[in-house]
């Protein structure tokens, strides 16, 4: 089930130009979900590699590039507030990742030890997070493998 909203207008380049994508529909989130699946809230995870894993119903996962209404992709923030706000997530901020492939699944590397929050956003082809909000959040903490620590 879709109704129509809000009109997206995404740029996306290609060689010299710009072309314009209209995205007249937008789900309707009320049935949309995105979920963290791995790793799950409160787990401590041993090294600086963190795996995480998404999955989404309600709404079928696809490449940004493709534009097509009715699609969404995800994003993911690692220590990093979601804005919740109706503007294109941001590109090129640390903690910010765009998995506008159609991934469900990203590997972060060289976290931290310490207490985390990651967040997953489902956003239309044009970047804007769906409205409703449609976001998971899970805690983890990252600890140093015993053999990375320094013995004294």
């Amino acid at each position: 089930m879709y109704h129509a909203t809000r009109k997206a207008v995404t740029g996306i380049a290609f060689g010299f130009g710009v072309m314009t994508v209209a995205c007249a529909k937008e789900p309707a989130t009320s049935d949309v979900t995105v979920s963290i699946t791995s790793p799950a809230e409160g787990d401590t995870i041993s090294g600086s590699d963190v795996h995480i894993t998404l999955a989404a119903t309600g709404i079928e996962i696809a490449p940004a590039a493709d534009a097509r209404p009715e699609t969404a992709h995800h994003h993911l923030y690692l220590d990093v507030d979601f804005p919740a706000v109706e503007n294109p997530i941001p590109t090129g901020v640390g903690g910010v990742v765009h998995l506008g492939q159609a991934q469900t699944d990203y590997h972060w590397e060289n976290v931290v030890p310490g207490p985390h929050r990651i967040i997953a956003v489902l956003a239309d082809p044009g970047h804007i997070p769906l409205r409703p909000w449609v976001t998971d959040t899970v805690k983890i903490v990252v600890v140093a493998k015993p053999d990375s620590v320094a013995k004294k």
